[in-house]
């Protein structure tokens, strides 16, 4: 394989699983309409307000946040199957490689053209949170982002 469709895939793969982390923030369940993610969405925004502590306008900047997220899990998603997508590459002899990168392009498209908005709604949040409230989000992080603890 050549090296330039090598790196594309592992950034394809890269991307995958940057939509993933979005999707557990968005909802990620098949047959889940608008209303569900907007519901899932604000329990979302009130969980982590809890273990922040966030006020109502630092609420509404998380709040915006996740809306930019979930576009953009939905940009990246695309129409049709991801999966389905994914696994006809490989349903020849050969690896389509005109199809990878069509789908790889289209991925990054995707990504280049959301980032600058989810970039600025992060930043907006992050900036708004006082020293404590950022360090207990270093800190999540620092736990590879899973669960906030019960302790805090």
């Amino acid at each position: 394989m050549k090296p330039w469709i090598r790196r594309a895939l592992f950034g394809l793969f890269g991307g995958a699983l940057v939509a993933g982390s979005i999707a557990g923030c968005a909802g990620h369940r098949h047959g889940w309409g608008a209303a569900d993610s907007t519901e899932f969405r604000a329990r979302m925004v009130e969980r982590v307000g809890s273990k922040l502590d966030l006020d109502a306008a630092q609420k509404q900047k998380l709040d915006v946040l996740a809306q930019k997220l979930q576009a953009q899990r939905q940009a990246m998603r695309g129409t049709g199957d991801p999966r389905a997508q994914f696994k006809a590459l490989f349903a020849g002899d050969r690896l389509d490689q005109a199809a990878a990168t069509k789908l790889v392009e289209e991925k990054t498209a995707a990504v280049r053209s959301g980032s600058p908005e989810v970039i600025a709604a992060m930043a907006d949040f992050f900036d708004h949170l006082n020293p404590a409230q950022q360090q207990k989000v270093r800190e999540f992080m620092d736990r590879g982002g899973r669960r906030w603890s019960r302790h805090g």
